[in-house]
């Protein structure tokens, strides 16, 4: 398969699967840089776009939307790419926006993701230099025990997300969160609750859990 068949089948899986506004914001927003990043880094790196999400949408510090170039592997690695042009985020950028953009670099670190940066002038005319760069990042994400690091990683991003959320965390949460179906986020949540690290809350007097909440245990679990 061929860069230009894998990329089209990448792009148009990810609009599949998005509705509204995600859907309409790769469409708008995989431009030119992020094709270049593709074609010139990532696949001659990998091969594949395997955990690879383009346009992919996180909360800023604020609670607004922000959609992040690439995110790589959300549920584990959560490794953020961004492409960035001199004009735009350099010479173009005032005051304001250049601490809006730090800001959010801090508050996507205390979320768990590792923002990294390419300049666009390196990934059209350099790619090497990227390539090697970006594969010693990816380098300490690798495992002999993958399966069990993504348990341990899950159970971390859901105790951090629920003590985020500062409310009861719900399936559906979870599901969202992750990108994951309802009956996988059920499956997680009552792990946690085996841990001890969560408790069920009941509805009326019936069986139904609806919400999940953070224990004390879980709080003290070194996660948070």
């Amino acid at each position: 398969m061929t860069f230009e068949e894998a990329h089209a089948a990448f792009i148009q899986d990810h609009l599949n699967r998005r509705i509204g506004e995600r859907r309409s914001r790769l469409e708008r927003g995989h431009g030119h840089g992020e094709i270049l990043f593709a074609e010139n880094i990532w696949w001659p790196l990998k091969g594949n776009f395997d955990d690879l999400h383009p346009e992919y949408e996180v909360l800023d510090w604020r609670g607004r939307p922000y959609f992040a170039d690439y995110v790589f592997d959300p549920r584990l690695s959560r490794l953020l790419i961004e492409i960035k042009g001199f004009g735009e985020h350099v010479t173009n950028m005032d005051r304001k926006k250049y601490c809006n953009e730090l800001n959010r670099e801090t508050f996507l670190a205390g979320m768990r993701f590792q923002v990294i940066s390419f300049a666009y002038d390196d990934v059209a005319h350099r790619p090497e230099t990227c390539i090697y760069l970006l594969r010693m990042v990816l380098s300490r994400f690798e495992s002999a025990n993958k399966q069990v690091e993504r348990i341990f990683f899950a159970d971390q991003e859901i105790i951090r997300y629920a003590t985020f959320l500062a409310r009861p965390i719900r399936p559906v949460d979870i599901a969202k969160y992750f990108t994951i179906n309802h009956r996988t986020a059920v499956g997680h949540l009552k792990r946690l609750c085996q841990k001890g690290w969560l408790k069920p809350i009941h509805r009326g007097t019936g069986q139904r859990i609806l919400y999940y909440e953070l224990t004390r245990q879980g709080m003290d679990s070194g996660l948070v």
